[in-house]
């Protein structure tokens, strides 16, 4: 899955997108030399040979710092920003129809927004719409009680100890199987609780003042809060020695380990699966698949080694800090303090509209996707992106073809894959039935646990079901798209096809195969290939269909990737992770590439024409530097180079363009200049 962005602040964005019909854009083209953004957001003060992100998007950079209220800003923000306006005149519309039919979309939505605006009521109420599950955990007598509790927190949407989900079987995509893994940390990822510098051991330092911080704010006297946090912070790096590093969980034969549930239960006797199940009105289970097997024999002896009265300040803490930021202003306040300004380096809070927005927008996100479609997605969206979808994967089965490292038997299975790949392209043609979803205006925190209690159950129906291919796990406006390796789909929302700033104007196709087809389109099929999703086959099993040789071509070809971004420093000496990265990395090559051959099959690909003194082949690349716009604070950026798979938005530029012969020839990139690699190791993969 790749996280997609997209630019300009304040604009409108306009159904200028799409009526893009498959036609010739020259005759729009001159409209694009004044006034065109791409153009605009060029620092002349850099050069394209010394770094190109920052020639392609300082100029925007300098006219718009990031807000206090932000982590960033770039095309992300913005695009999201215009997108939260839609979203925020359904919300508001839903709320102010006081009318609308008891069940319908509308009343759930408003009833959802009015409860989260109601910051009168939410002050008043305080902890007690958590009172059931305080009670609960308050009343731990025993390790199995600590279980049991733990058990039920995960119907709302609280994951501590361990991670319970149903999927498809990655080794039969057909039936759904159960899912146990490793806990989610209360700190980013494992390294956290580990690593010595001064970054980390101050945010450990955060961490412990922030837990605390919170159990003060519930009352608790001060010598219960420093006791607790220290123990919670404790038994947390128990929980984290235990589990695998973001890079071991890349592996997916290591992390797929199907066993009968009597030898789950002897793995881990205490957590007794069987009675879990039972309480979740699971029946005819044979076999689970523990992803990290010895996460959960570790924490067999965890559960021994910390008192009941530590595990129960740990469910209380997790509890309390996921919804902390729902509840009353103490808790929001501490909760925005260390998740946001120690974690991210956001100065100040968002106002309150945009917050509700979002939270109702991700929450109800199905039910608003049905009006957002219906009212404010342009006409043609699904046709365009179609378009520019199956151009690439054309170009995609050319390069197959040509690939010299691969043999005839392998480019047969992949290009088998290839066109078995399913496109799901701009929004469902059914959507989830949430009918059974009650939302009032009582409760704002209430309403959230019970849209999070039916998004559990809704994955509970599916065990003994037969799979539900056509399900979607996006919104049509989340600016964002994945590719799913047990469908073997691409999944992209018909958000993706919005090209801010270019009002009134058609944007040309060197624009349009940068943006969705190159780090969009091109991105997610590629997926399809990377070091993980080129293990599953065209049925997304997880089988192996190449050659032994071919196989190990391959993996020579990954490792020069991962060297090639193990040597990028982000901030003072902290390094891209390239292993953990490596998937990421090898889709934005592949997608860059696929997307410029693409574009070059287009009329003004063939052409020589420039537009805005750039010539086809330069606006294409100034379009790939145009979809990754995106500045972050210091504290962001490091967050993410320890937690986060994707590269910083910098090297998701640098990195695949410096690979590229044809950019090179674009911009008179020479041997000597900082853009350039030697040709023996630069990277060529698909």
């Amino acid at each position: 899955m790749f996280i997609h962005f997209l630019t300009k602040e304040n604009l409108a964005i306009a159904a200028l997108t799409i009526g893009l019909s498959a036609c010739d854009t020259s005759t729009n083209q001159s409209s694009l030399v004044e006034n065109d953004p791409l153009v605009e957001h060029i620092d002349s003060n850099i050069l394209p040979k010394d770094d190109f992100f920052l020639f392609a998007n300082n100029g925007w950079f300098k006219q718009h710092p990031i807000p206090s209220s932000e982590k960033s800003n770039g095309i992300f923000q913005t695009i999201q920003d215009s997108i939260n306006a839609d979203v925020r005149k359904i919300c508001e519309q839903s709320a102010n129809n006081t009318t609308s039919k008891k069940g319908s979309n509308e009343q759930k939505i408003g009833d959802f927004f009015f409860s989260g605006m109601d910051t009168l009521s939410i002050e008043k109420k305080g902890l007690s719409p958590l009172s059931e599950q305080l009670k609960k955990i308050d009343g731990i007598k025993s390790t199995n009680d600590v279980i049991s509790v733990t058990a039920q927190l995960q119907e709302i949407g609280v994951s501590p100890l361990f991670s319970f989900y149903i999927g498809q079987d990655q080794k039969n995509s057909s039936i759904y199987s159960i899912y146990l893994s490793q806990a989610s940390l209360g700190l980013p990822e494992k390294d956290y609780y580990f690593n010595p510098s001064e970054r980390t051991t101050t945010i450990r330092n955060e961490y412990v003042k922030h837990i605390a911080t919170l159990f003060k704010v519930m009352g608790k006297d001060a010598s219960y809060c420093d006791n607790k946090s220290a123990a919670i912070l404790r038994l947390e790096t128990d929980l984290a020695n235990c589990s695998r590093k973001m890079e071991d969980l890349r592996d997916p034969y290591k992390n797929y380990n199907k066993m009968s549930v009597a030898d789950a239960e002897k793995n881990s006797p205490t957590l007794q699966w069987s009675s879990i199940f039972k309480n979740y009105k699971l029946t005819n289970i044979d076999t689970v698949i523990v992803g990290q097997p010895e996460y959960y024999k570790g924490l067999e002896s965890i559960l021994k080694k910390h008192d009941i009265e530590t595990w129960k300040a740990y469910l209380t803490f997790n509890l309390i800090d996921e919804f902390a930021s729902d509840l009353s202003s103490g808790f929001v306040k501490e909760n925005f303090h260390f998740h946001s300004t120690i974690m991210q380096g956001v100065k100040e809070e968002k106002p309150r509209w945009k917050k509700i927005v979002e939270s109702t927008n991700g929450y109800l996100g199905e039910l608003i996707g049905e009006i957002y479609v219906r009212d404010y997605l342009p006409k043609g969206a699904k046709e365009k992106m179609l378009e520019i979808a199956n151009n690439v994967r054309s170009v995609y089965a050319e390069h197959i073809k040509k690939l010299d490292w691969m043999s005839e038997p392998t480019k047969e299975k992949a290009l088998v894959k290839l066109n078995k790949i399913g496109m799901k392209i701009g929004y469902p043609d059914k959507w989830k039935d949430l009918s059974a979803l009650e939302i009032s205006r009582e409760s704002y925190v209430s309403n959230i646990i019970r849209t999070s209690n039916w998004h559990f159950n809704y994955m509970l129906q599916k065990w003994g079901k037969p799979v539900d291919r056509s399900e979607w796990n996006m919104t049509p406006q989340t600016y964002n798209a994945y590719y799913d390796p047990t469908n073997n789909e691409i999944v992209i929302p018909a958000c993706n096809i919005i090209v801010p700033g270019y009002e009134n104007k058609m944007p040309d196709d060197a624009l349009l195969y940068a943006i969705i087809g190159g780090s969009t389109i091109g991105h997610e099929i590629t997926h399809g290939f990377d070091d993980q999703g080129s293990q599953y086959d065209e049925n997304g099993n997880l089988k192996n269909w190449w050659t032994a040789e071919d196989r190990k071509k391959f993996m020579e070809k990954t490792t020069l990737i991962v060297e090639q971004f193990n040597n990028y420093v982000v901030l003072d000496s902290l390094h891209i992770k390239g292993e953990n990265t490596q998937g990421e990395n090898i889709a934005d090559l592949g997608g860059a590439i696929m997307g410029y051959e693409a574009f070059k099959k287009t009329p003004q690909g063939k052409s020589s024409e420039k537009i805005g003194g750039y010539t086809p082949d330069q606006r294409y690349f100034l379009g790939f530097g145009f979809s990754w716009m995106i500045q972050q604070t210091d504290a962001a950026l490091a967050n993410q180079v320890m937690s986060n798979e994707h590269s910083p938005a910098s090297f998701r530029v640098i990195g695949p363009l410096s690979n590229i012969p044809e950019f090179y020839a674009a911009f008179g990139i020479k041997e000597g200049d900082k853009m350039y690699r030697n040709d023996k190791i630069r990277v060529k993969i698909w």
